[in-house]
């Protein structure tokens, strides 16, 4: 059975002295969490407040992104040991709006490696725009994303890789896919992976759905057979509806 994953997308909101008020108020409802994994993923500078007020509850930290070099000139760029070091698990890469900035599927793709080569865990993006689900064009942009950002990956670095699906149309806009829409849409990213890899690999995989999650839908998005998870944003910045999302089971 896959482990429902939660995680929290803070994009470029919260301080560390906000981080540490976050997490004093969130962590005591969440300490006895069993049977999913929850993840938060503050900006860099708050990596730290996170990692030291959540102590040893069995929520993790992530970040938003890692540099495919371990160091080096890069002026404004972390490197996924910076990150371990620091108490970092997990490590959002191919997010739309770094896509939307540049990064391409072959940064992607040695970002992705040089996470995995250093121990920590893959939360890896994909989605289409507007103009691309329009054009019925979804699954070919899906299959580039997955087949190149995936190039290189051996079998055994499958399991700390979470698949993230995206649609860029449904970030921050209010809209979301139905939750069969986004059903269709896992199960071809499954058919995908048993393709690359094997059907077992295919049933394994965990694949998040991300686009305007919030407390409103996310049972009906966990009802769904293909979706082991959500990608939270805005949601995730407030503690009562965040609670709620992760929750979700407990409220119907």
């Amino acid at each position: 059975m896959r482990v429902p994953i939660i995680a929290g997308n803070w994009k470029m909101y919260k301080t560390p002295k906000e981080t540490r008020q976050f997490i004093e108020q969130f962590q005591s409802q969440v300490k006895n969490i069993q049977h999913k994994e929850v993840i938060i993923c503050p900006p860099f500078i708050s990596i730290p407040a996170a990692v030291e007020t959540l102590g040893q509850s069995m929520i993790q930290v992530g970040a938003q992104d890692a540099h495919f070099c371990n160091d080096g000139a890069y002026t404004g760029n972390i490197s996924p040991v910076m990150l371990r070091e620091i108490g970092v698990r997990y490590v959002i890469i191919g997010h739309s709006e770094r896509r939307q900035e540049g990064e391409n599927d072959e940064i992607i793709n040695r970002k992705i490696k040089n996470v995995l080569n250093n121990g920590l865990k893959v939360i890896f993006c994909v989605g289409e725009t507007l103009i691309q689900r329009e054009k019925n064009a979804t699954e070919s942009v899906l299959q580039v994303q997955l087949m190149q950002g995936l190039q290189g990956i051996a079998v055994g670095d499958l399991s700390r890789i979470i698949i993230a699906y995206e649609p860029v149309w449904a970030i921050g806009t209010g809209k979301t896919a139905t939750p069969s829409q986004a059903n269709d849409v896992h199960q071809f990213i499954r058919q995908i992976i048993g393709h690359k890899y094997s059907a077992l690999q295919s049933e394994e995989i965990r694949i998040q759905y991300g686009g305007s999650v919030k407390p409103e839908n996310i049972q009906l998005l966990m009802k769904q057979p293909d979706i082991d998870g959500v990608l939270v944003g805005g949601a995730s910045l407030q503690v009562d509806s965040f609670l709620k999302i992760i929750h979700y089971d407990q409220t119907e």
